[in-house]
């Protein structure tokens, strides 16, 4: 599959792999300047980038595992979500979920980039469902 992307300033650096296998793709923070990151608060982080998903897919920004771990530095709303018609730059929400201050520099990963098929479902109103065996159960109701 191919994906278009479009430098929006110079030095954006274009998502990669760290593998052949790999499902995401880094993302690159592009600053002009180092930004620190308190702990409990979230910011925008630039890519410089903007993209032309195709139709029927969506990408999907995931915390990249060592930032999260390591630093606390993850997504600030789990999992990003960006439309195949958005054509805007894509700001990474990068909240510091631990104690300390973190700060991140231009050029240093901050996420991962998944690009996803999905459903679009239309959604009716229906004045009954059918029943299942686990019916209106909810958190911990299969026991797990």
């Amino acid at each position: 599959m191919i994906v278009k992307v479009k430098k929006l300033r110079d030095g954006a650096v274009l998502p990669r792999r760290g593998s052949a296998e790999a499902a995401g793709a880094d993302l690159y923070a592009l600053l002009d300047a180092p930004i620190t990151v308190a702990p409990g608060e979230t910011v925008l982080i630039p890519t410089g980038l903007s993209f032309e998903l195709p139709a029927g897919y969506v990408g999907l920004v995931f915390a990249r595992s060592s930032v999260a771990t390591k630093r606390g530095l993850a997504p600030a709303n789990k999992v990003g979500v960006i439309d195949s018609d958005y054509r805007g730059e894509l700001l990474v929400a990068l909240h510091n979920h631990g104690a300390a201050p973190q700060t991140v520099t231009s050029l240093e990963r901050i996420a991962q980039f998944v690009v996803a098929p999905y459903l679009a479902a239309d959604y009716v109103e229906a004045d009954e469902l059918t029943d299942t065996a686990r019916g209106s159960g909810g958190f911990g109701s299969t026991g797990v």
